[in-house]
């Protein structure tokens, strides 16, 4: 039976990231994925400017720019018909220069990271479906399970690291899953060729039932994703997935403007539950990272920056485990908390946006305040795009700005507040 010091589970952005990590530290360490790469999967494809230094880091991102992604330099907002409130990214206080965030395929950037974990050393598993874990005196010790030939494996470590996102092997051997009050959200993406975007921007179009991001990704592709409540799509019988997906894009004149004259070049894809939480893991031995430790909506939140650094905050804790041989749930449990001081205000921007958004005087209100006060506006942006702490926009100071801004000749307030 092979043995490491750690085996990572899944091979997305949060599984290499951990893995090269890892790997730079001196640990022997295994890559499984259930998958032969390349693969596709839904997502926004859309990574924040605060993924760059990461990348950089993980010497990926030269090999990034060598595919000739989009850049992009910020988000164009337009509240239910509105015209697009294009907001830049805010201009670093070290170069003085605005960043742009990085827009590329998903088939492409996850298959660059394993071929980057792959040269590094890395013992890479494809097609290898991890079905249970190996435990020693309660501790997670190891990993079983099948591979493409369905001869069963089973592979040793000192540590586990589940990166095998919302559908993680250990969210459902501890039921760790739990999904939120409410209706569940369902995202709907496919690529378009033949798009004429304005502008370099990703383009954000709320209104009902949900909203969409359109933005290029280089060669004359575009990803429009359409995310909306689950139960907008009805019950048994209820519309088609692909022509739900035209029907609401099409319903919208900014987004009807911008679609017209392209067309859809491959089958609609969906997701669903694309936020939930995790509970805490009830045994040593395992880690988890990126989706797999819970996920917020994309309106306001990209999930490859989330994966990327949540390996990076993963890394560190490991490290320390191996230095004090010490992998118990408690020790491990330290990742938890350094993930919840670093994201929390991200995750309740989220949940205080969702609630805005989906309300049209409150959202108008909004998007009213952000065009009299670019500052502001660009401050949002930056937290958006992870490159400034959401303590920024999570304050007092920000709302009263925002309040401000809002009252200015802004009808739909006032008379939303009456």
């Amino acid at each position: 039976m092979n043995s490491f010091d750690v085996i990572v589970i899944g091979g997305g952005p949060a599984g290499c990231a951990m893995a090269l990590d890892l790997n730079r530290r001196g640990y022997n360490v295994a890559l499984c994925d259930q998958a032969k790469f390349p693969r596709d999967k839904v997502c926004g494809e859309f990574i924040s400017p605060g993924a760059d230094p990461i990348l950089e880091q993980l010497g990926v991102l030269g090999s990034i720019e060598a595919l000739a992604p989009k850049r992009l330099k910020g988000v164009a907002i337009s509240s239910y018909e509105s015209a697009e409130l294009e907001i830049d990214y805010p201009s670093s206080s070290d170069t003085g220069l605005r960043p742009s965030s990085l827009s590329v395929p998903r088939y492409q950037l996850d298959a660059l990271l394993l071929n980057q974990v792959q040269s590094a050393g890395v013992k890479v598993f494809e097609q290898y479906k991890v079905s249970d874990f190996l435990f020693d005196n309660g501790s997670v010790a190891g990993v079983q399970g099948w591979d493409e030939n369905k001869t069963s494996f089973s592979l040793n470590s000192k540590l586990v690291v589940d990166a095998g996102g919302r559908n993680a092997i250990s969210l459902r051997k501890f039921s760790l899953k739990q999904e939120p009050k409410g209706n569940t959200k369902i995202a709907f993406s496919a690529h378009w060729q033949g798009v004429r975007l304005p502008d370099d921007y990703c383009y954000m179009h709320v209104s009902r039932p949900g909203y969409t991001g359109i933005s290029s990704v280089g060669n004359d592709r575009t990803n429009v994703v359409l995310v909306v409540d689950r139960s907008a799509l009805g019950g048994e019988g209820g519309e088609k997935a692909e022509a739900f997906y035209h029907r609401v894009l099409m319903k919208n004149s900014r987004r009807r403007n911008i679609l017209q004259g392209g067309q859809r070049v491959e089958p609609v894809r969906s997701v669903e539950s694309l936020a939930f939480s995790v509970r805490p893991i009830p045994c040593g031995g395992l880690i988890l990272v990126g989706d797999a430790m819970g996920f917020i909506d994309p309106f306001t939140g990209e999930g490859i920056y989330l994966s990327l650094r949540s390996s990076q905050i993963a890394g560190e804790v490991i490290h320390a485990g191996f230095q004090s041989s010490n992998f118990s749930r408690k020790s491990l449990s330290v990742y938890e908390a350094k993930r919840k001081e670093e994201f929390g205000g991200k995750f309740m921007l989220s949940r205080v946006l969702q609630g805005l958004i989906y309300n049209r005087p409150f959202c108008n209100w909004i998007m009213k305040s952000l065009s009299t006060n670019q500052a502001l506006a660009e401050t949002l942006a930056g937290v958006i795009g992870d490159i400034l702490p959401a303590k920024k926009v999570v304050s007092v100071e920000f709302l009263y700005q925002l309040v401000v801004g809002a009252f200015k000749g802004n009808a739909d307030l006032k008379k939303a507040l009456d």
